[in-house]
């Protein structure tokens, strides 16, 4: 006996928002498979709202609300039996966020939890990455947002620590992140992994997704420091206009992808990670796994 549930996660990210509907595949004697259905990306940069002025400005309202009146259409569409939508770090600090949520409720129907930046880490957790890396040692989770990065250390399996901080993409173009932020993560790093011999890094979010991509790699194999050091070079010696043409980005990843290649830079060098996997997964996942488990 075989039972199809349709869920889906709406993720209110500080660059993008997404949809993803999930496909949650039910047999009797056989582990539950989750298979993506659908996938969305809206590209409105809410932390270019929250973390310059504070507030998410009245465009920018109206977008969210033609988006989630998309994604409500998009939900019905596919026969979705429930769905939860999580907003992160850009309606988190922005002073009328809260608003934001009510607007957003009244306008499209659609009910948005902002999560703190523990609850975030933890959710990502239940990704289940260990399902799609079959790693017996050590391993540090680097996934990075637009406004903030979450940092999990992973052992035989098991979550042992997560921390999250105000460190993001668009944070980092608006020149927003202070040495003393580097300096703190450099440190939890580096005591959170000091115990632990070759360290390996998984990535995800949709930056690190893109450089993979580009390495034309097969998905079960990692890409490795030196890989990455490159491609932030090579980044770093073009311009706006030729990451968009030459290596076919979208607007709105050609200019953050430079900040997010450099956590992750940063995180494999203090961690000594040599390489990185990148399975593809992230706050999206979780949140439907989080939902079929009964944890959100």
């Amino acid at each position: 006996m075989i039972t199809i549930k349709k869920y889906a996660a709406i993720d209110i990210g500080s660059n993008a928002m997404r949809l993803l509907v999930t496909n949650i595949v039910e047999q009797n004697g056989y582990t539950t498979q989750f298979n993506k259905s659908s996938l969305v990306r809206v590209p409105i940069r809410l932390g270019q709202d929250a973390f310059t002025v504070g507030e998410i400005t009245t465009e920018n309202i109206e977008r969210m609300i033609d988006a989630m009146k998309a994604f409500k259409l998009l939900m019905k569409v596919h026969k979705v039996e429930k769905y939860q939508a999580c907003a992160t770090s850009a309606l988190r600090e922005a002073y009328n966020g809260k608003e934001v949520v009510e607007i957003i409720k009244n306008r499209a129907d659609i009910d948005i939890d902002i999560i703190d930046g523990k609850k975030e880490a933890a959710i990502i957790a239940s990704s289940d990455l260990t399902r799609f890396i079959n790693l017996d040692k050590a391993f540090l989770y680097v996934d990075v947002g637009g406004g903030s990065t979450e940092f999990s250390l992973f052992y035989e399996g098991k979550i042992i620590t997560s921390r999250s901080f105000k460190i993001g993409t668009v944070r980092l173009l608006n020149e927003m992140v202070s040495d003393i932020v580097w300096h703190e993560i450099e440190k939890w790093i580096k005591s959170t992994t000091k115990s632990f011999d070759n360290i390996i890094l998984v990535g995800s979010g949709g930056n690190i997704n893109k450089l993979f991509k580009l390495s034309e790699k097969h998905q079960d194999k990692p890409l490795s420091y030196m890989y990455i050091q490159a491609q932030y070079h090579k980044l770093n010696s073009m311009t706006y206009e030729q990451r968009v043409a030459d290596l076919g980005l979208n607007p709105d990843r050609a200019d953050v992808i430079i900040p997010a290649t450099q956590i992750y830079l940063n995180a494999m060098k203090w961690s000594g990670a040599r390489n990185i996997y990148v399975p593809k997964i992230g706050l999206a996942d979780g949140i439907v796994k989080a939902m079929y488990y009964g944890k959100i």
